[in-house]
């Protein structure tokens, strides 16, 4: 992103970008509880946006590890045993109540839910110096939340950490569960470039418009 704050922490809307996921979790299930993992030196700099922009929905900290999987693991011992559990990247903002409720019902009944869409562009396949065309619509992107019972993705994430681990249901994949598609959102933007950030600041200005 180019900037010096942490991105989760940049403005979207006026307010800090993970507080637009938290309170869409908070919204979707008002006893739910958030744990919410990051590097423990921003730890003192995020309670004092929550006091900033009055960010008063529960939650707790969990010290971050040095990749997503570490990070995840983390978190995952924090919670308890039983339950379903979400896990969301704080860098996409625009999750909905809806979506978040609809993945928590499919998991309740399917064991697990992973949101994608479709792949809109030409895609291709680079194989060391070569390189050619693959039909797209063989090919789906994963978002985030992804939602599992608490006794798989603990199960999952006990396995050694692998760099092939991309996302959550990668892990869980590999221990041997099926993993259950449901239809995403594509305006669940990832915030990667500061472009996305100006995508996403549309969107919701339309949104309230």
């Amino acid at each position: 992103m180019n900037r010096d704050m942490p991105k989760q922490f940049l403005l979207l809307a006026g307010k800090p970008m993970l507080m637009h996921s938290i309170q869409a979790f908070f919204q979707a299930f008002p006893n739910i509880l958030i744990w919410v993992t990051l590097p423990e030196g921003q730890f003192d700099a995020w309670n004092n946006l929550c006091r900033q922009f009055q960010c008063t929905v529960p939650h707790a900290l969990v010290v971050g590890g040095k990749t997503r999987f570490h990070s995840v693991k983390n978190a995952l011992d924090a919670i308890p045993e039983d339950g379903m559990i979400a896990i969301h990247d704080g860098a996409r903002p625009m999750i909905t109540p809806n979506l978040i409720r609809h993945l928590f019902m499919t998991a309740r009944l399917k064991g697990n839910a992973v949101p994608v869409v479709p792949v809109s562009d030409s895609i291709r396949q680079v194989d060391g110096a070569k390189n050619h065309s693959v039909d797209r619509n063989a090919f789906v992107v994963a978002q985030t939340p992804q939602v599992f019972s608490a006794k798989s993705i603990k199960h999952a994430y006990a396995q050694p950490y692998s760099p092939y681990f991309t996302d959550d249901a990668s892990v869980v994949e590999s221990s041997g569960e099926q993993i259950i598609l449901v239809e995403g959102d594509v305006n669940n933007l990832k915030i990667t470039h500061p472009h996305d950030l100006i995508i996403a600041e549309a969107l919701l200005t339309s949104k309230r418009g």
